[in-house]
């Protein structure tokens, strides 16, 4: 099993991944949210963590369930 860490780096990789693939810059993307940009620089490059609540939020704008998010970590964790 990967450490913490690592498994950080890889869901901030996974949701850069999938704010890209939306085609939304990061303030487009913390607009959406009502947050400043720093929230998403925050959380993509590590410093910031996020809740369930603030990650189901974050899926309710990029177009994709809770479920669907946990299953691409969980592939990319393989």
């Amino acid at each position: 099993m990967a450490s913490n860490p690592d498994r950080y780096e890889l869901l901030a990789q996974l949701l850069r991944d999938m704010r890209v693939k939306a085609n939304l810059t990061q303030t487009e993307l913390a607009i959406s949210l009502d947050k400043p940009q720093s929230y998403v620089s925050k959380y993509e490059s590590g410093e910031r963590r996020l809740d369930l609540v603030e990650l189901a939020d974050l899926c309710g704008v990029l177009g994709v369930t809770l479920p669907e998010l946990v299953a691409r970590f969980l592939d990319r964790r393989k």
